[in-house]
């Protein structure tokens, strides 16, 4: 039975290079939202691709259909209005346009697809909404399947809000395409993190802030080793929660140490669907860390979709 009245509720859909996101929200008077159900699925879009994120297979939109059309019935049975964001391998792909037209044939979803900088700020958006960050100098890190967006605030306004094209997949498929980890492709990769982000010349590197945010994936699994290692009891919520370099060089060595995939799966806690890209985010983060001076970052469990939502109601 689906419920009446679709204004009172959204739909986000986040099409990531990693997985597929849908959160369901009921809007309250006041203009809040409260999430009322949510699906994920990892999808890997354009990991069939030999360079980067060029081409999305047959097989992979095939995938991303059965996901789409699966999210578009669990909203419909809220009668909710759907908005439907795509990010890194939809926006690089060269058949990205006959993509979305199949989409929205095939589904009935309108796909856009959202430029780097535009992600940055729904990201920082939903982070700003989840840890009431209105009044603090913040520093937002969101790392992806196919990019990182580093976000600087300050009282609600952003400063800079640049996207990276580096990510958890596409420096796994770059350094580490078997899966299998070695010292060299480590070095090799974190030296090309760090000149990816040097080379932008938007981002400031010495300017303080009040608080290092992380969002998405590989922070909160990250966040989620860290918790449970400590408390040995699985938490649902790690909105709030903070960890710092120690515990974050701590959990790297431990994964980075287990070479083949096998070995990364039976670590205790960690995300089984994570532990092929996990090594690659960890690098990444771990440069961030470094880059930016970071003592200890809080996760937000809001990020892109969440930020989609409050543009939604905003308009």
């Amino acid at each position: 039975m689906s419920i009446s009245m679709h204004k009172d509720y959204f739909a986000a859909i986040d099409m990531g290079t990693n997985s597929f996101h849908l959160i369901i929200v009921k809007i309250k008077a006041d203009g809040s939202f409260k999430i009322i159900d949510r699906e994920r699925e990892v999808i890997r879009l354009g990991s069939n691709s030999k360079d980067d994120f060029k081409m999305i297979s047959l097989e992979e939109e095939k995938h991303a259909l059965e996901i789409l059309l699966r999210f578009k019935k669990l909203a419909s049975k809220y009668n909710a209005q759907i908005k439907a964001v795509a990010t890194s391998a939809v926006r690089e792909a060269k058949n990205n346009n006959e993509f979305i037209q199949t989409v929205l044939k095939k589904t009935g979803i309108v796909v856009e697809i959202i430029k780097g900088k535009h992600e940055a700020n729904l990201i920082f958006q939903g982070a700003k909404k989840a840890l009431n960050l209105f009044d603090k100098k913040v520093l937002c890190i969101d790392i992806g399947g196919g990019s990182t967006e580093i976000i600087l605030g300050e009282n609600g306004k952003i400063i800079f809000a640049e996207s990276i094209k580096v990510g958890a997949v596409r420096l796994t498929k770059k350094f580490f395409p078997n899966y299998i980890l070695s010292d060299a492709a480590n070095k090799l990769c974190k030296k090309y993190v760090e000149e990816q982000i040097i080379s932008n010349k938007k981002i400031l590197f010495n300017n303080n802030f009040d608080i290092a945010v992380g969002t998405s994936g590989t922070i909160q699994s990250a966040a989620s080793m860290i918790r449970n290692r400590i408390s040995d009891v699985e938490y649902k919520s790690l909105n709030g929660y903070s960890f710092n370099q120690a515990q974050l060089k701590d959990i790297t060595y431990k994964i980075i140490h287990a070479k083949k995939l096998q070995e990364r799966q039976k670590i205790k806690f960690i995300d089984k669907k994570r532990a092929d890209i996990l090594p690659a985010g960890l690098i990444i983060l771990n440069k961030i860390f470094e880059l930016f001076k970071i003592e200890k970052i809080t996760i937000s469990e809001y990020a892109l979709r969440e930020g989609v939502i409050l543009e939604m109601i905003n308009n």
